[in-house]
């Protein structure tokens, strides 16, 4: 019996879609309906398998069952049912799309910092199994400068070895370079489109180049080739990472591109953002008593909602679809 494959999960999905999809959002479809299980792969984005497969059988394979429709993002559909698109069907999607987004979008930015929190600490992507706390920085609590514009995070985060590394190692980290603290920076956005993108990540240079990764966080990014490829481009060239994190389902939030980490940190800029900023010198504080203790204070940093998916629907009045 053939292997169940990528293709054979984008047919499945295609032969019963009303409309033209994504391959991301053939992947979504495809593990609402329980299709992905069935696929054995051991790769950390299969999505982007998916994805790279359609692109090359639609381009390459004259027999292909597929049809590409439209582009950035190019959408795929069955050539069998190619006579049920009307003519238009590609700008309908995008006003459905856009009517969607302005419907579930009524939750403030501020409403995702639970997200994020919940995305350092329990995503295996990005902690690679650490404990990683993460604390709000409230703007309102800036003092007020003609340079201070963009130098606040929305959030930071750090991790430090406490339950990784025996305590004699600790010490001797101490005693020596003491290198065994990483510091997180995240400017937090609803959504990154073509209208705001380089402003938001310019933002996230600004605020963010001080820690040992920085990253430009968002739950809604444009799905355009070219425009993925205008933020990998600038992840690439100033080495702030993006984080897509994805409501409807939280635990495919992922890393679109990782940040450039830095084996130093800017001082300079930690002390400027210490006299302005109330909540970044508490949160150095509490780091600091935390690693001398050799103890987590948990309350002092932003807390790990129990149940993120009630917290969601609830909140953000997303249904989760996983």
């Amino acid at each position: 019996m053939a292997m169940y494959s990528f293709l054979d999960l984008a047919y499945d999905v295609l032969k019963v879609a009303t409309n033209p999809l994504t391959y991301q959002e053939v992947w979504q479809v495809g593990k609402g309906k329980g299709l992905t299980e069935k696929i054995k792969t051991s790769g950390k984005t299969p999505w982007q398998s998916l994805g790279a497969q359609l692109y090359v059988d639609v381009r390459d394979n004259v027999d292909s069952r597929f049809m590409k429709v439209g582009s950035r993002p190019a959408r795929f559909f069955l050539k069998n049912r190619a006579e049920e698109l009307p003519a238009n069907a590609v700008e309908k999607i995008e006003k459905e799309q856009t009517r969607r987004k302005e419907k579930k979008t009524e939750y403030s930015e501020r409403d995702l910092h639970p997200l994020l929190t919940y995305f350092a600490y329990a995503n295996p992507t990005f902690n690679r199994g650490r404990s990683i706390f993460t604390k709000t920085i409230f703007h309102e609590k800036s003092q007020r400068s003609g340079y201070n514009e963009w130098i606040h995070p929305d959030m930071v985060g750090f991790y430090l070895p406490l339950d990784d590394w025996r305590p004699d190692v600790i010490e001797f980290n101490r005693l020596s370079d003491n290198n065994s603290l990483r510091l997180f920076s995240f400017e937090l956005k609803k959504s990154l489109s073509k209208a705001n993108y380089r402003e938001a990540y310019f933002q996230a240079v600004s605020n963010s180049s001080w820690a040992h990764e920085g990253y430009l966080v968002a739950a809604d990014i444009l799905q355009e080739d070219e425009f993925l490829a205008e933020l990998e481009r600038l992840a690439s060239s100033f080495g702030i990472g993006i984080i897509q994190l994805d409501p409807s389902d939280i635990d495919s939030s992922n890393i679109l591109y990782p940040a450039r980490g830095r084996d130093t940190l800017d001082w300079e800029t930690i002390n400027k953002l210490c006299e302005q900023n109330i909540d970044f010198e508490k949160f150095l504080q509490d780091v600091k008593i935390d690693f001398e203790s050799k103890r987590i204070h948990r309350s002092e940093f932003d807390e790990l909602v129990k149940d993120i998916r009630k917290y969601i629907k609830e909140k953000l009045k997303i249904e989760q679809t996983a």
